[in-house]
């Protein structure tokens, strides 16, 4: 999907083995071609990336050119590059963004969407799977379609394309196991208003559960944001009578800020306490020591997340689809 500049009608004819004309009628008039058909021009434009011009599609005359999109901060970096993405590959197809705060907030979520149905978006991309119970009905019977990207919910809205927090923060506990750790502190974000830092809390107490490790209180901790909040953890875990031998953040900024004070302390990482973090933001990889993560799809998730809201405007699949875009941990010295 990351060449779609270059991938032309022709290509996905030739790849679902029909005719040109064929694909055009597809994105013009879909109920003209056999489901059959429909189906193999819709797998071919998702294997090749390719980017239909709204104008060519079956758009309803009530909606608009706009695609609404709420993250809950923009102040965090993690977002951009799924941002950019969805916006570069919709701008393609004629399609405007429009980018709103929720700030974590359900409340403001709920005042978000209704304000963007209220402009007859075309579609909806949420980065949260925590809504109002009012905000799930009204959505799910929209005449439009709404991907979330927050987290792999099993009880989608309408399409999910995402990784799980849960598996990848079990996967990362078990990771630093694996490594010689034993007791493993695990620091986040406020989890009662964000939706993905419970499901990595979550994940972590389950791996500790499967390692049969005891389950202490004292090394889960929730910070607030920022390089301070990561430090703030840092000092609170090293004044326990039992420190932790490892610290597991559940976001990047955490993790870096911890790393600054341990070097403001000449602690060394990972000789007397390693440091694992979740997102890999390239600042990790240039810090020393490199910092250990868990590295995320972002990229990926905006550009699946394009793909397929065009397919769904353009009427060439239905159904609700989960979409797994996995994680992978990358080792580095700090463990």
């Amino acid at each position: 999907m990351g060449h779609a500049k270059s991938v032309r009608m022709s290509d996905v004819a030739r790849l679902a083995r029909v005719s040109a004309m064929t694909v055009s009628r597809a994105l013009r008039a879909p109920d003209t071609v056999s489901e059959d058909t429909r189906e193999r021009i819709r797998d071919a434009i998702e294997k090749t990336g390719y980017i239909p011009n709204r104008l060519a599609g079956n758009l309803s005359s009530r909606h608009s050119d706009v695609i609404g999109l709420i993250v809950p901060s923009l102040r965090n970096s993690l977002f951009a590059e799924t941002i950019q993405a969805i916006a570069d590959n919709l701008g393609k197809a004629g399609f405007h963004v429009l980018i709103a705060e929720s700030g974590h907030s359900l409340e403001v979520e709920e005042t978000l969407v209704l304000a963007f149905l209220s402009q007859q978006v075309s579609g909806i991309i949420l980065h949260n799977t925590a809504h109002t119970p009012r905000i799930r009905a009204i959505l799910t019977k929209a005449d439009i379609p709404v991907i979330e990207t927050g987290d792999l919910t099993r009880d989608p809205i309408d399409i999910v394309v995402s990784y799980s927090n849960f598996e990848a923060a079990k996967a990362m506990t078990h990771h630093l196991h694996r490594r010689g750790y034993r007791r493993i502190a695990f620091v986040s974000l406020a989890t009662e208003t964000n939706d993905r830092m419970r499901q990595r809390r979550s994940g972590y107490l389950a791996a500790l559960e499967e390692l049969d490790l005891k389950q202490d209180r004292q090394l889960i901790l929730e910070t607030p944001e920022g390089l301070s909040g990561g430090r703030d953890a840092l000092v609170r875990l090293l004044d326990l009578k039992k420190r932790p031998d490892a610290i597991f953040c559940a976001g990047d900024v955490l993790a870096v800020g911890a790393a600054l004070e341990c070097q403001r302390r000449n602690l060394r990482l990972p000789e007397d306490v390693a440091i694992a973090s979740f997102d890999d933001l390239d600042i990790l990889d240039h810090l020393v020591p490199r910092i250990t993560a868990l590295r995320l799809p972002r990229r990926e998730i905006g550009l699946f997340s394009a793909s397929i809201l065009l397919q769904r405007i353009l009427k060439l699949g239905g159904g609700v689809i989960a979409k797994d875009l996995g994680f992978d941990i990358i080792q580095r010295e700090s463990t």
